[in-house]
């Protein structure tokens, strides 16, 4: 009889290009495939409401898929290192198969793993599969990790070849009996609370709605992505994202899909650099994932250290007003609203809301960083990073500390008609377009004509925009022990 291996899922719920399921395939052996909840892996970051919601109706889809395959889904909780070992002797498995995870907890428990099984006897091998190159891979002519975003994807496109990809198989070999598991419902993933079945109605979380989300954007939102990216009231980006962190979907196939449309040639409407614009936000994924990597404290204490000691200001009113979408700003408000509802926002609405947080309010950005990883559907640890720090100007590849986003101006230039205010706002739908983006300055009788009354059914704004703006600057002259700085506003 030849002795069973395990199939360790982590960030890889899906059969299609697994190449730790592939490998598990090619050892003849039957498989065990096994998913453990151990939020200590995680460290300092383990996973938020919005997350776990997600998770739990991932984990239902890829046992549903399993069991169309003959096998199912073991699930177990406790310690990695603690429960996997314990499973491989139950079972006499004679190796674990996994892929790599990359962030600094989960590399670490990780290593756990591998050294609990090598005390058994029994090896860990581990795949490749969430990202397109392996950290420390992509290196400048120096030696060292990139810190500009530019260069290092110039570097990955001159050595970037598609492998061969692989199908899920048809059915799984399965031990005669699976050892036993708990039921879904005892890790707590999903709140019994209606904020966490509104939210997760927005979506279809397992493989095969990662796989028709990405055919839909390639079909009907890829040929305008360029300039549909950035207006928030048209459905004009992927929406990928929360598949790709939970690894329902791999890189690998959205390269492909992406570049399979590009090739097929356009109806002669479409844009021409819209796969590559598209294909550089994997870049960016990238990036984030290879910095963490290299820099595994960025993910609570800036890269520039000179921004360790920022006069950051400490309104706790002022941050309740943000997360709760009540910062009488309309695109901020609609921006956090939206997250709130469905765990989602647009990227150029989160842009303006992180700029808002760090610069206007003068919050650090840790605290947005939080509150986004309890609140986003696809709360990645490397990108929610590095995303902050650029808002905040003190990450790499940052956006200069001195550009704020003026989110009166960003709406009107993004949301031009409105109809992504009206919908997340929807106490001031009844205001013209030319006032929906700054009702402070709407006379008295076109507020009442809309049903308005500021202060009540909509907050006046907490804090001045210019007010706001030369604070900011002058927070920034003293970190750099300067009396005067670049100015841009957008």
């Amino acid at each position: 009889m030849i002795q069973p291996v395990l199939l360790w899922f982590r960030h890889d719920l899906r059969l299609a290009d697994n190449p730790a399921l592939e490998a598990a395939m090619a050892s003849g052996a039957p498989i065990v495939p096994v998913f453990v909840w151990s939020p200590a892996d995680e460290g300092t970051w383990p996973l938020g409401a919005a997350s776990k919601a997600w998770l739990h109706l991932s984990l239902s889809a890829l046992d549903a898929d399993l069991r169309a395959r003959g096998s199912r889904l073991i699930l177990l909780q406790g310690p990695s290192e603690k429960v996997l070992p314990r499973l491989a002797i139950e079972v006499h498995a004679q190796a674990v198969f996994a892929n790599r995870r990359y962030e600094p907890a989960a590399t670490l428990a990780e290593e756990r793993v591998g050294k609990a099984l090598a005390a058994v006897g029994i090896p860990l091998r581990v795949g490749t599969g969430s990202l397109l190159f392996e950290p420390g891979s992509v290196r400048t002519k120096a030696g060292a990790p990139y810190q500009v975003f530019t260069p290092f994807w110039r570097a990955c496109l001159t050595r970037w070849t598609l492998p061969v990809l692989s199908r899920a198989p048809k059915r799984l070999p399965s031990p005669k009996s699976l050892p036993n598991s708990i039921a879904l419902s005892d890790l707590s993933l999903l709140p019994d609370r209606p904020w966490a079945k509104r939210m997760v109605s927005h979506w279809t979380p397992g493989e095969a709605g990662a796989q028709a989300r990405l055919q839909t954007f390639c079909a009907e939102q890829l040929c305008g992505y360029t300039t549909g990216r950035d207006r928030p009231a048209l459905a004009g980006v992927s929406r990928l994202s929360p598949h790709l962190h939970f690894g329902e979907i791999g890189p690998r196939q959205i390269w492909q899909s992406v570049m399979d449309r590009a090739n097929a040639g356009s109806d002669g409407h479409g844009e021409s650099t819209a796969p590559e614009a598209f294909l550089r936000e994997l870049g960016w994924r990238e990036f984030s994932h290879h910095v963490l990597f290299h820099f595994p404290h960025t993910d609570t204490s800036p890269l520039r250290a000179r921004f360790a000691d920022f006069p950051w200001a400490r309104s706790p009113s002022h941050l309740r007003a943000w997360q709760q979408g009540r910062t009488g700003y309309p695109l901020v408000d609609a921006g956090m609203r939206e997250l709130w509802a469905t765990g989602f926002m647009h990227n150029r609405v989160r842009m303006v809301a992180a700029s808002f947080l760090v610069k206007h309010l003068l919050r650090p950005w840790q605290e947005g960083a939080r509150w986004f990883w309890d609140t986003l559907v696809d709360a990645d640890l490397a990108q929610n990073s590095l995303n902050w720090q650029w808002s905040a100007g003190c990450g790499a590849d940052a956006a200069p500390y001195f550009r704020i986003f003026n989110p009166t101006s960003q709406a009107a230039k993004f949301d031009p008609d409105g109809l992504y205010i009206r919908r997340w706002v929807p106490e001031l739908a009844r205001l013209p377009t030319s006032l929906l983006f700054s009702p402070w300055t709407a006379s008295a009788v076109d507020l009442r004509a809309a049903g308005i009354t500021l202060g009540k059914t909509y907050p006046n704004p907490i804090v001045d925009h210019a007010t706001a703006r030369e604070r900011a600057l002058a927070a920034l002259a003293s970190t750099r022990g300067s009396s005067t700085v670049p100015t841009q506003t957008l």
